[in-house]
């Protein structure tokens, strides 16, 4: 599989290849995806093409849809308030994993799985493998704020969810395989 990786904004922060750099709090690549703000802190430009670090803060809400990744794998760091994984195990049984500050979780690629965020102000560091981080900046809105709305955007249209999901091996399980709790 052939990597593509979205260039940084004009103006970004980050320095495009590999040399030492430094960001402040609330700097970085941002985009808000529906109701959560998402913040590229690392992409695979700076890693050679290896990794990506990124976090989530975003309100107490829905859980993001099952879905997998054939070639990215992903770490869940929760730095405060709350969040639930639920990855499917080798049997293909869906898990449930609640995760609170200081708790760290891993999905391989392949493994189907999602999340909730399960108490408003929750940040999670995410790490991610081959520029997968630019994900929500192609699904999202860029934004120069530093924290979530207070009004979700709502969801981004269904053509930016299928060019998303193509261009970073993102594949959503249909409406019939959606969590029920």
């Amino acid at each position: 599989m052939t990597m593509e990786f979205t260039a940084p904004r004009s103006g970004s922060p980050l320095p495009g290849g590999p040399k030492p750099y430094f960001l402040y709090q609330g700097e970085g690549e941002k985009a808000i995806v529906i109701d959560s703000l998402f913040t590229v802190l690392l992409s695979a430009d700076e890693t050679d093409g290896q990794f990506g670090v990124f976090t989530m803060d975003g309100p107490k809400g829905d859980a993001i849809p099952p879905h997998s990744h054939q070639t990215h794998h992903k770490i869940f760091y929760v730095v405060r308030g709350g969040v639930t994984v639920f990855p499917d195990d080798e049997d293909g049984q869906r898990r449930v994993r609640e995760l609170g500050p200081g708790d760290f979780g891993y999905v391989p690629a392949g493994i189907v799985h999602a999340y909730r965020v399960e108490e408003d102000h929750t940040r999670v560091l995410g790490v991610s493998t081959g520029g997968f981080e630019r994900f929500f900046q192609t699904l999202g809105e860029p934004t120069e704020a530093t924290t979530y709305p207070d009004t979700p955007l709502g969801l981004p249209p269904r053509e930016r969810f299928l060019d998303a999901g193509q261009r970073f091996d993102t594949t959503f399980l249909p409406p019939s395989a959606r969590l029920d709790t």
